[in-house]
């Protein structure tokens, strides 16, 4: 049962990514999150809108943003599922994402299928003008559940 706020906001975002593969997406979830209340929250819909680029998190930011008129989420948490990828990464980067929560790295996803990983957010945070606070491995085991019964039964890479 989770018992912090981190856990309890990650308990969401694994809950969206299953909830992603259940409606024919990867199993990756989201949710943006300003003074203890969740303000957005998004599902991988890569298959669903016909746009590789929809991403958990780069939808999360790209809707959020479009729609509230806020480019600047220096005060908001974004929790995710997974390690945001390089191009979501990114996206947080430009859009000044205060904080970064996350449950399994991308090195824990790409060991399920083969393939060696990266330090994706920390790589991206490290050479660019802004880096949120990172926090990662935040209820990982029940993350790498999720995705372990997507990508082992498939042997793809996301």
């Amino acid at each position: 049962m989770p018992t912090t706020d981190d856990e309890i906001f990650m308990a969401q975002a694994i809950q969206l990514s299953r909830d992603a593969a259940a409606h024919g997406n990867e199993p990756f979830g989201a949710l943006l999150v300003r003074d203890g209340e969740v303000i957005a929250t998004n599902e991988n819909q890569i298959y669903t809108a016909h746009d590789y680029t929809f991403h958990a998190e780069a939808g999360l930011i790209r809707t959020y943003c479009a729609q509230s008129g806020e480019p600047d989420l220096s005060d908001c948490t974004l929790y995710s599922s997974c390690e945001p990828c390089y191009m979501c990464s990114g996206a947080m980067v430009w859009s000044r994402v205060g904080r970064l929560v996350y449950g399994a790295s991308d090195i824990d996803l790409c060991s399920l299928v083969g393939e060696p990983g990266s330090p994706c957010s920390e790589t991206v945070f490290e050479h660019s003008h802004h880096a949120p606070e990172v926090t990662a491995g935040v209820l990982r085991d029940e993350a790498l559940e999720v995705l372990r019964a997507y990508f082992e039964p498939r042997g793809e890479k996301n």
